[in-house]
């Protein structure tokens, strides 16, 4: 009796196979994989430090280790609860105002129908976002100066805007959405372009109107590009933006600005205490990465189609 053969399962082709038949893919993932591994996964090594009375000349394995001291000494430093708070409100803030913005900038964007104004609008949007921090915030300091500052002029007042602490959040906040929101409508922009445009069609033909193809079509397709950039900056809650926060700071404004980021820039540049300035920011990571896996689990369970992780 001869033996039957079995027919090729689809997929079944060695691993050897598939790397020969598609080398060129594997070997340009090579670069960002060892990049990757160089820039982001090697150093960890030095994460240790956060656990030990780390000296320079005694090195890592050299250094007492002292276990969780230096997280003890931040949870009981006297501006503990002030820099908790800033950092959340201020991220919070930013996360609730910054985040519909660009989505409601691309759904207008997508209605326009002169081409010639809609690219102009895109240039005009994107422009901010090739803005340095630093020249952003001498503009904002120009423009908020009491003698001669727009705002000012405007308003007919002579404030001096930047050590009002209550104003801190309000112009942090202000001023990323001026310069981000246009570049955030890109993915979103190239979202709407994808959509068939036999939808919108058929959506005339029934009578819907402008808005009812908005929230019946648009949105719709936008709901998972959503998702995957609202747990995308969950995952950078508490990294607010160090450098604006750095330039924009004065000793009357420290009570809003006051924040993590900083906090850690003085304890490990300025005093040289990297062991403490590492525990601080090894904290701020675990929360980051705690809040990450909490919006990632809700977002898949809204929608199935969504979970990323």
């Amino acid at each position: 009796m001869s033996r039957t053969k079995t027919a090729p399962q689809p997929g079944g082709r060695s691993l050897k196979r598939r790397l020969m038949d598609n080398w060129q893919l594997y070997a340009m993932l090579l670069v960002p994989m060892v990049l990757t591994i160089i820039y982001k996964y090697i150093p960890m090594y030095g994460i240790q430090i956060a656990f030990r009375d780390y000296k320079a000349s005694r090195g890592f394995t050299g250094s007492e280790w002292i276990g969780l001291e230096w997280f003890r000494r931040f949870f009981s430093a006297p501006n503990f609860g002030r820099m908790m708070r800033n950092t959340i409100l201020l991220s919070l803030y930013s996360l609730l105002w910054s985040f519909p913005i660009p989505i409601i900038l691309a759904l207008m964007m997508n209605q326009m129908r002169f081409h010639r104004f809609k690219r102009f609008t895109q240039t005009v949007l994107y422009a901010p976002h090739f803005i340095s921090t630093m020249v952003i915030c001498g503009m904002i300091r120009i423009f908020l100066s009491p003698s001669g500052g727009l705002i000012n002029l405007i308003a007919g007042t002579s404030i001096d805007f930047l050590t009002e602490s209550n104003a801190f959040r309000t112009i942090y906040i202000a001023s990323g959405i001026w310069q981000d929101a246009g570049w955030g409508i890109i993915v979103y922009m190239a979202t709407l372009a994808n959509i068939d445009t036999s939808l919108y069609e058929a959506a005339k033909v029934d009578g819907a109107s402008l808005f009812q193809r908005i929230i019946h079509i648009d949105i719709p397709e936008l709901t998972s590009i959503m998702v995957l950039n609202l747990i995308m900056s969950a995952g950078g809650l508490m990294n607010v933006g160090f450098e604006k926060v750095w330039l924009l700071q004065t000793d009357l404004n420290k009570a809003t600005s006051d924040v993590i980021a900083v906090y850690v820039y003085q304890q490990g540049i300025e005093h040289a205490k990297y062991s403490y300035s590492t525990a601080v920011g090894l904290f701020n990571t675990v929360i980051n990465i705690i809040l990450l896996l909490v919006v990632n689990k809700i977002a898949g369970r809204i929608s199935e189609d969504t979970s990323f992780i």
